[in-house]
This record gives structure tokens, C-alpha cells and sequence, in this order.
């Protein structure tokens, strides 16, 4: 996957787990096959209140991008491409050409594959994209590295032609989804949790995005795809597989024991797709005919 020889198919996607070397070392450690950065951008956002509020099915987060700068992610980009560790550096930028910048200055540390995190809607103007949008950052990027890479996008309308938007810029992969808008309801005050529409992932999005996955294969879509959301076991890594994705990225139910959690769907994972979060048989009573000619026999 993206040049990378996994171990298996369970990656650790972006978030702020991952905007520490100390936690990306650890993560692989753990047994996961490869671990996405938090999203470095040379211009991240300032004066936000970024902050989660956690729900039965999952969580919706208000954060962005690191806060760490290129240079100090260089570093540590440079230490783990030095140890030839298995992970994939997540990026954006303000425009096609800073981001084009960035992934030329990404490529010298060493580092072997990347992610563009286009699709994140927690700006302060949210995001509303479009195929050319996905098309004009996709070449750009391309243009400017040889490195492979997987564009991340947002499941939902459209998803289709801005993958293969994506496709015909020049992507290696496709990653679905990322955090898709949700709203959480104050129960005191009747205001919008974080104050806003935000990012939600979890549990809730993995029929979603399995859909959008199974509809691209459906549509012929030529590029490796990466599915991303609601996984919290090794059925959920195999239920992604089956419609067709390559490798399956794990986040949200890490914020919970982060370590255990991923040793288990690891351990999961490489057993039998059939696991106890399989629902059981669903049989209709024995009627008294039934009975006598189980009784006959």
C-alpha cells in the first residue's frame, strides 16, 4: 500500500494521537501497520476553541490541523524515515502550490508515502467540495513529488466524481472518509455543542462510508482505497476489506485505552473475519409438527 510493506491492514489514522513521534512509535509498537501523521499545514489556524465532545456512537471534534511547524515535523519525519518505520505523513495548505511546496519539502526527509487531508471541515468557513477543488490540490502535489499518495476525502454527495477527480490527477489511493458534519445539542441551553457544525466520526459513519467504497468498486473506480471510519474491531477491518478496500484505518476508538484497543483489533484482525460482533441467527420457534418430525427421524 502507498509503497509500503504492512505488517497488516489495520492503520492508525490522523488525529491528535498521532501529533506526537512518541505516540507514533508507540502505536507501531503496538502492532498497527502503519500510522498516519496529524495533518501538517505550513499555516494552520489560530485562536480556535478545538476541543471533542464525546458521543454513545463516537465523537465530534472542533480541531484542525497540527499546531507543531513544518520544520519541527521535518525533524521527526527524518527520525522515523531513519528507522524505515511504516508511516504515512498527512498534509494540507492553503492552496494547490503550497501544498505542492510542502510535499516537495516532505519528500527530502526520507519519508515514503503521504495523505492528503484535503477534506477537513473544521475551518471557519466549513468546507464545501467540489470535484475541481480535489483536482486542482491532487495535480498539484503530483506534479511536485514522486512519493505515492492517498487524497482523503469526505463520504456523501459527490464523493464519487471527486474520486475520480483525484484518480485523474494523478492519486495512487483513495482514503473514505473523513469526519463528515454533525451537530451535538446543549441539553441546558438548547445551543450547539462547540458551537457549530463539526467534524464526527465514529461507529455512526462506518455503513456510510462501507456504501461508498462498495459503489466505487461498483463504478470501476482503478485506484487502491483505504477505508476509514467507525472501526472498533477486526470484523470492522474485514467488513471493509470485503467491499473492496486494501487497507482499513482505525482512530476514534482509540481515544479509549489507545494501546490495548490496538493490540486487540490487531489481534482481531488477523484472526477469523467471523467474531463475536457478529449478530447470532436470528430462528423462529419450534412449532409441535416440528417436534414430532424431529422426533420421527
Amino acid at each position: 500500500m502507498l509503497g509500503l510493506e504492512l505488517a497488516n491492514p489495520v492503520v492508525v489514522g490522523s488525529g491528535l494521537l498521532t501529533d506526537q513521534e512518541r505516540n507514533i512509535r508507540r502505536l507501531l509498537h503496538s502492532g498497527a501497520g502503519a500510522v498516519v501523521t496529524k495533518t501538517i499545514h505550513p499555516n494552520p489556524p489560530t485562536g480556535l476553541d478545538e476541543r471533542i465532545v464525546r458521543l454513545p456512537t463516537g465523537m465530534i471534534n472542533s480541531t484542525t490541523y497540527s499546531k507543531r511547524s513544518v520544520d519541527h515535523w521535518v525533524g521527526i519525519l527524518r527520525d522515523l524515515a531513519r528507522d524505515r518505520l511504516p508511516v504515512i505523513a498527512s498534509l494540507h495548505a492553503d492552496s494547490p502550490a503550497e501544498l505542492a511546496a510542502l510535499a516537495a519539502q516532505v519528500e527530502t526527509t526520507g519519508c515514503r508515502a503521504l495523505e492528503l487531508g484535503i477534506s477537513c471541515l473544521n475551518e471557519q468557513d466549513g468546507l464545501d467540495d467540489v470535484p475541481e477543488r480535489v483536482h486542482a490540490y491532487t495535480a498539484a502535489t503530483r506534479a511536485a513529488t514522486r512519493l505515492p499518495f492517498s487524497v482523503k476525502l469526505a463520504s456523501g454527495e459527490g464523493v464519487q466524481d471527486r474520486a475520480f477527480a483525484a484518480a485523474r490527477a494523478g492519486a495512487d489511493a483513495v482514503t473514505i472518509s473523513d469526519t463528515l458534519p454533525a451537530a451535538a445539542v446543549h441539553a441546558e441551553t438548547g445551543d450547539l455543542r462547540l458551537g457549530g457544525v463539526f467534524g464526527y466520526s465514529g461507529p455512526g459513519i462506518k455503513p456510510l462510508v462501507l456504501a461508498s467504497l462498495w459503489k466505487l468498486r461498483r463504478a470501476g473506480f482503478p485506484l487502491p482505497l483505504l477505508g476509514s471510519g467507525g472501526v472498533q474491531s477486526g470484523r470492522d477491518v474485514h467488513d471493509y476489506l470485503r467491499v473492496g478496500a486494501v487497507a482499513a484505518q482505525v482512530y476514534t476508538a482509540l481515544h479509549t485505552d489507545m494501546s490495548p484497543t490496538l493490540v486487540r483489533i490487531v489481534a482481531e484482525t488477523a484472526g477469523s473475519p467471523r467474531t463475536d460482533h457478529d449478530p447470532e441467527p436470528v430462528t423462529q420457534p419450534a412449532t409441535e409438527a416440528d417436534r414430532s418430525r424431529q422426533v420421527r427421524s
